[in-house]
C-alpha cells in the first residue's frame, strides 16, 4: 500500500498563517435596518403593521375593507408583498391611498431593507397607519424584523385548527393573532374553539380576534384595536 500523501513542508522564512473564522449573524443586516425603519416610522408619527399567514387567509381582502371604513377618518398606507405580479396593490390602489408593491421573484418574505425602499417611494404625509401584506407564508416572515410596531398572523378557516401547533415560531412572535373567514367556518367543519385553543397555548401573548372581512363579523374589534394604537402613538 503506498503510504499517504503528505503536504510539502513550508519553505524556510515563510511565515505561519492562521484561520480565523467570523460568526456574523445572517439577520444583522436586518436587524440593522428594522432599527432605522423603526425609527422613521416613528418620527413620521405613524404605526406599522406587519400582516402575515398562509397565501388565501385574507389578507388583501381585510386590508380593502380596512382602508375603505377604518380608512374614512385615518390616513393610511399600505405595501404589499408577493412573490409576482402587482394585482394586490391594484386592489389597495383603488382606496386612493399609497401603495406601493413589492415584488420578490423568488423570495419567500420580505425583509426590512425591501420595505424602507418601497416606503421611499410613497407619500405618507399624514398617514398615521402602515399596513404591510407580507408574502404568503408562515415558515421564512417569523425570523425577519421589517420595524413594525405590531405583527399581526391571520389564520383562516380555511385551514386547520393545528396550524399554531405545526407553525409555532410566526405564532410566538405575534402581537395579534386574527381568525378569518369565520362565516364559512361551519360550512368547512373549522372548529374556531380548537382553533383558539391552539392560539392561546402557543402564542399567550397574543391579542385574539375573530372576524369576517366579507360579513363585516368581529370588524369593529380590529378597528378598536387599530384606533387604539393611533391614539398611543400619539401619546
Amino acid at each position: 500500500m503506498s503510504p499517504p500523501l503528505q503536504a510539502p513542508p513550508a519553505p524556510s522564512g515563510a511565515r505561519a498563517t492562521r484561520t480565523v473564522e467570523l460568526r456574523l449573524s445572517l439577520l444583522e443586516c436586518n436587524d440593522r435596518q428594522a432599527v432605522a425603519n423603526r425609527r422613521r416610522f416613528r418620527e413620521l408619527g405613524m404605526v406599522a403593521l406587519n400582516l402575515v399567514s398562509s397565501p388565501g387567509s385574507g389578507k388583501t381582502t381585510l386590508l380593502e375593507r380596512t382602508l375603505s371604513e377604518f380608512g374614512a377618518a385615518t390616513r393610511c398606507a399600505a405595501v404589499v408583498g408577493d412573490l409576482a405580479t402587482d394585482n394586490d396593490a391594484r386592489r389597495l390602489g383603488r382606496s386612493g391611498f399609497p401603495v406601493a408593491q413589492i415584488t420578490t421573484g423568488s423570495a419567500c418574505h420580505l425583509d426590512a431593507g425591501m420595505v424602507a425602499r418601497a416606503v421611499d417611494g410613497l407619500d405618507l404625509a399624514g398617514a398615521r397607519v402602515l399596513f404591510i401584506e407580507n408574502v404568503g407564508n408562515l415558515v421564512c416572515p417569523a425570523s425577519f424584523d421589517l420595524g413594525e410596531k405590531v405583527r399581526v398572523v391571520l389564520l383562516s378557516a380555511a385551514e386547520g385548527e393545528d396550524k399554531p401547533l405545526k407553525y409555532p415560531p410566526i405564532f410566538k412572535s405575534a402581537h395579534v393573532v386574527l381568525l378569518t373567514k369565520i362565516d364559512v367556518a361551519g360550512v368547512l367543519g373549522f372548529d374556531l374553539e380548537a382553533a383558539a385553543e391552539n392560539v392561546r397555548r402557543i402564542a399567550p401573548q397574543a391579542r385574539l380576534i375573530r372576524l369576517s372581512a366579507r360579513t363585516g363579523d368581529g370588524i369593529k374589534e380590529w378597528y378598536d384595536l387599530l384606533g387604539s394604537l393611533v391614539t398611543k402613538g400619539e401619546g
